[in-house]
C-alpha cells in the first residue's frame, strides 16, 4: 500500500481548541497537510445553540473554538498541540491581544483519555523547555458540545482578506505561521 492510499484510507479525527478569536485559528490550522477541515464554532457553555453574541457578551461561558477534522496519518494531534501553542499566547487568562472576555481563553475540549494525556503531556513538554516565560494557563476539559458557528465566520479571513482586523490581526499571524511551518503546509 502506497503512503498516498494508507493515508486516504484511515479515518478522520476532531480536535476541539480554543486559541482566542476563531477567524485566527481557523485561518492557521486550515493551511496544513492532512487537515480536511476546519471549522469556527462554540464551545464550554451550557447554553444550547448560541448566537456570536451570546457568546461575545460572555453570559454562555463558551469559548470561540475551531474543530478540525484531520488525517492522523498525515499530521497527528499531538503535531496539532503544538502548532496550537505557539500559534497563540497560552499563559494570558481569557485574552489574546486585544480581544479579551472569556470567550478568547486559551482551552482544549479533549474527547477522549489519549487527547487529554497527549496535552497534559505537551504543556509539561512547552513548560520544560520555557518556550513561554509565563505560566500556560490553557483549560483542558472534556468536550461536551460543538455548536458550528453562523455561515458568515465560517473561512472569514478567506473571504475577507482586505477586512482591518484580517490585515492588522490575522494576516502577521499566518505570516509568521507559514514561515515556522513551512515544511508541514499543505499545496493549495
Amino acid at each position: 500500500m502506497t503512503e498516498q492510499q494508507r493515508a486516504s484510507s484511515s479515518p478522520s479525527e476532531t480536535a476541539i481548541l480554543g486559541g482566542g478569536c476563531f477567524w485566527c485559528t481557523e485561518a492557521i490550522f486550515s493551511k496544513l497537510r492532512g487537515v480536511e477541515s476546519v471549522e469556527s464554532g462554540y464551545s464550554g457553555g451550557a447554553m444550547p445553540n448560541p448566537t456570536y453574541e451570546q457568546v461575545c457578551s460572555g453570559d454562555s461561558q463558551h469559548a470561540e473554538a475551531v474543530k478540525i477534522t484531520y488525517n492522523p496519518n498525515v499530521i497527528s494531534y499531538k503535531q496539532l498541540l503544538e502548532i496550537f501553542f505557539t500559534v497563540h499566547d497560552p499563559t494570558t487568562l481569557n485574552r489574546q491581544g486585544a480581544d479579551v472576555g472569556t470567550q478568547y481563553r486559551s482551552v482544549i475540549f479533549y474527547q477522549d483519555q489519549k487527547q487529554k494525556e497527549t496535552a497534559e503531556s505537551v504543556i509539561r513538554e512547552i513548560e520544560a523547555e520555557k518556550v513561554w516565560s509565563g505560566r500556560i494557563v490553557t483549560e483542558i476539559v472534556p468536550l461536551t458540545a460543538f455548536y458550528k458557528a453562523e455561515g458568515y465566520h465560517q473561512e472569514y479571513y478567506e473571504k475577507n482578506p482586505r477586512q482591518g482586523y484580517c490585515m492588522v490581526v490575522i494576516a502577521p499571524k499566518v505570516l509568521k505561521f507559514r514561515k515556522k511551518y513551512a515544511g508541514l503546509l499543505a499545496e493549495h
